[in-house]
């Protein structure tokens, strides 16, 4: 079993910046993969950015260049930085993590860009 909280939603000005972090305990030496999602209102869930246990990150083409994902040398907590953001990345963002034997997911934290 994995569980996962995530901070650092909130609100934010169009151009400005948010850090989402996302800590998970339990059985995390079997986590091979985390990411991020999100989900805006009437839209599907959407891969955000993802990385791999090697390191190897992925992004949504909607947010390259503006996002980084990252985690800690533990492995236990992933990051998203997100830079310059823009009115269309308001959306309730989820963390993923992956194992062997299931997938979990964070409560989510909501990300609100608006002026």
């Amino acid at each position: 079993q994995v569980q996962l909280v995530e901070s650092g939603g909130g609100l934010v000005q169009p151009g400005g910046s948010l850090r989402l972090s996302c800590a998970a305990s339990g059985s995390i030496l079997s986590i091979y993969y985390m990411g991020w999602y999100r989900q805006a209102p009437g839209k599907q869930r959407e891969l955000v950015a993802s990385i791999t246990r090697s390191g190897m990150p992925n992004y949504a083409d909607s947010v390259k260049g503006r996002f980084t994902i990252s985690r800690n040398n533990a492995g236990n907590t992933v990051y998203l930085q997100m830079n310059s953001l823009k009115l269309e990345d308001t959306a309730v963002y989820y963390c993923n993590v992956r194992t062997a034997s299931s997938p979990y997911w964070g409560q989510g934290t909501q990300v609100t860009v608006s002026s």
